[in-house]
């Protein structure tokens, strides 16, 4: 018995006899007979369906089955005997989508008489709604047009990659613990993802209501988060790990799952390439503590290509960094739960041209966090607008954090003698005032719009106000470039840019 790889619905099986014919005379009925091909069935784009089975019958013997699609070999199957069965499975290739695809089957016997049977299969439109279910273990592309729906925690494994085309949704399940979703790029894995000004791909939640070609949600407020985790791009470039061990597992992944690994010695590997893309609502919590950032870099290399990146209603940071080499530009975060921009283990890269608008439950617009094993590196973040509000720090440095600051401008922010010490920007503890005191903590060129009566250095502390100016709203001359985020953000979109 042949099986065939293709796909039929199952259906009650009917028989469908035809006699042979003799030059122009009558002829008696062959005996040859074909039955359980129904005549017609309805399939989903790229769906598989069946098997059914097919059974030939020939008092003389059987020969062989010839089938044929839309008048084309489709297949051949040699027969023996007087009745023979095979099964028969199609699935829909994506050419037949929203086609009517026909089947003939044909049996002959060893006389060469014939029995016919015809099958009509129609086949739906493309499907514009797909949920992925499994990890990635092979190249995949996701096209323009449509939404995925990540049904868990999806990880692409190593040596393969996703392609994102421009305009694509990618939603995440509502979830949190074992159940939270997220995207992650595993070691030796690359994402393609490349939006454009005009179809940025967006990574939000199942409860939005968004579609592609959209840039704002229709139904979310932007300070709603938690409805999903984000996404975690993991690499093979170095990090700073406590007891200088060459590899960690990132956080907001369980210890159970290997793919949450990150750590190596290739500061140049390239983890693929993220352009004009908008994360939104995520930040599910997995464990006590223990949430997802929008977009977590974890020991990602300097050949990745990252520019154009928005993250909004984030429960836990908007953007974190764990050691590695990556540049960034163009980045906005936008209400995020904790941090905005969060920086760990020496990560020794650069953030270029950078919009932070603090939510009500931002902590810190920056949180610098200096290495925790023996490998000293540090980052640059320069040409940044940082707007505040009565809750959220400037920014705070601490554990020996190291890097150069410069050309940021602040506004917006409280008086810290009103907020029991929020609003300003500090430097905590001695490892930190000790890389200030020998240049490896650097500021440059930062100004701020002080709230009333405030000094300078009553925000900027530790002596840090030296690298500091204070200017009317408006009149600063360092800060971002807002035109990099014009029409593509939903920031730009609601109005949020008009005082940058």
């Amino acid at each position: 018995m042949k099986k065939f790889n293709y796909l039929f619905l199952m259906f009650a099986a009917i028989t469908i006899a035809f006699t042979g014919c003799d030059d122009d005379e009558p002829t008696p009925d062959n005996g040859v007979t074909i039955s359980g091909i129904p005549a017609t069935a309805t399939i989903e784009a790229g769906g598989t369906l069946g098997p059914v089975t097919a059974t030939a019958t020939a008092p003389d013997g059987l020969a062989q089955l010839v089938i044929t699609k839309d008048g084309s070999s489709f297949a051949t199957v040699p027969l023996s005997g007087t009745q023979a069965s095979a099964p028969f499975e199609y699935t829909a290739l994506p050419e037949d989508a929203g086609k009517n695809v026909v089947f003939t089957f044909t049996v002959t016997d060893v006389d060469g008489d014939q029995a016919v049977a015809t099958h009509v299969l129609t086949v739906g439109a493309e499907a514009t709604t797909i949920r992925i279910e499994s990890n990635i273990t092979a190249d995949q592309t996701w096209e323009t047009g449509k939404t995925y729906i990540l049904g868990g925690r999806i990880v692409v494994e190593a040596g393969n990659t996703l392609t994102i085309e421009p305009g694509v949704v990618v939603k995440g399940e509502v979830g949190t613990g074992a159940n939270a979703s997220a995207l992650i790029i595993a070691r030796g894995a690359t994402i393609n993802a490349e939006g454009n000004a005009t179809s940025p791909i967006i990574f939000t939640t199942v409860a939005d209501e968004i579609a592609p070609g959209q840039i704002a949600s229709p139904n979310l407020d932007p300070d709603l988060n938690g409805l999903w985790g984000g996404l975690i791009v993991l690499g093979n470039a170095k990090g700073s790990f406590a007891g200088d061990v060459a590899e960690i597992q990132i956080e907001g992944i369980p210890p159970s799952d290997t793919n949450g690994l990150y750590g190596g010695n290739d500061d140049a590997e390239s983890s693929g390439i993220l352009k004009f893309i908008s994360i939104r609502h995520g930040g599910a919590n997995i464990g006590e503590g223990n949430e997802i950032n929008g977009l977590t870099l974890g020991s990602v290399g300097s050949g990745t290509v990252i520019e154009n990146v928005e993250v909004i209603a984030n429960q836990d940071d908007g953007i974190e960094w764990f050691g590695g080499a990556v540049n960034v530009s163009n980045a906005i975060v936008w209400n995020a739960g904790d941090d905005a921009l969060d920086t760990d283990q020496a990560w020794s890269g650069t953030l270029d041209n950078f919009i932070v608008i603090t939510g009500g439950e931002t902590d810190h617009a920056l949180e610098i966090d200096g290495p925790e094993g023996s490998f000293n590196a540090g980052h640059t973040l320069r040409n940044g607008s940082v707007k505040g509000n009565d809750v959220s720090e400037l920014g705070d440095f601490r554990d020996g954090a190291r890097g150069t600051f410069e050309n940021i401008y602040f506004f917006g922010f409280a008086n810290p003698a009103d907020t029991d010490g929020r609003g300003d920007f500090s430097l905590s503890g001695d490892k930190t005032l000790a890389t200030f005191a020998d240049g490896a903590l650097k500021f440059m060129n930062l100004e701020i719009t002080l709230a009333e009566g405030v000094a300078l250095s009553t925000v900027f502390k530790a002596g840090t106000d030296a690298a500091a100016s204070s200017v009317a709203a408006g009149a600063n001359t360092v800060g971002a470039d807002k035109s990099a985020f014009a029409g593509w953000t939903w920031a730009d979109v609601a109005g949020e840019l008009a005082d940058f």
